[in-house]
């Protein structure tokens, strides 16, 4: 029985969604420059050609990607976080039991944390620039006034909490065993 003209359109609009969250899980573990769109076929299942009928190139592909791992929600709830008038201990709480969380039962954040970081190190002149790093120093600033933070530049404690939740993603994507990181964990590295 042939199809009616929504099943095709339904059918065209999975297959694009199943070549764009696989395409991402398989950059995020290869990155950008070592995926070649033979192989991302095969890691999905599917003929190159099929790639190319949703996708004009590997760089328009993995521009759809990147436009879907944004992180303006991220920034935006930490904003918001940012100017709640609460102790910045509890703030750093709240964002490490967030992450602990999001890491731990969401595969999809885990894929947008890996990409969005690789992004961000392919600047290499201004990593700091990135919203979430700001929003966190200024929510670490805030705990240096308060006491409650250890001191050092706002900025590079910043890297480090972000680069152990990248790592963590990366052991995720690529470990099947290994320890998942903890709130807990995450506040050491900042906590006084």
């Amino acid at each position: 029985m042939p199809k009616t003209e929504e099943q095709c359109k339904q059918m065209r609009e999975d297959m694009r969604s199943r070549i764009l969250e696989r395409s991402s899980i398989y950059f995020a573990r290869n990155g950008f420059g070592d995926t070649k769109i033979s192989d991302l076929a095969k890691h999905i299942g599917i003929g190159q050609g099929t790639i190319y009928m949703y996708f004009k190139s590997k760089e328009d592909l993995f521009e759809e990607i990147r436009k879907s791992a944004d992180n303006k929600d991220e920034v935006k709830k930490l904003k918001l976080l940012g100017k709640l008038p609460l102790p910045a201990r509890v703030k750093i709480e709240k964002i490490s039991e967030e992450m602990e969380k999001r890491l731990r039962d969401d595969e999809e954040f885990v894929v947008k944390i890996t990409i969005l970081t690789q992004l961000l190190l392919e600047k290499e002149d201004d990593i700091y620039s990135d919203e979430l790093y700001k929003e966190l120093a200024n929510i670490i600033k805030q705990g240096q006034k308060e006491g409650s933070v250890v001191k050092d530049d706002p900025l590079y404690l910043a890297d480090i909490y972000w680069g152990n939740v990248y790592l963590c993603a990366l052991k995720k994507l690529f470990v099947k065993k290994h320890h998942t990181l903890t709130a807990e964990t995450l506040n050491r590295l900042l906590m006084v």
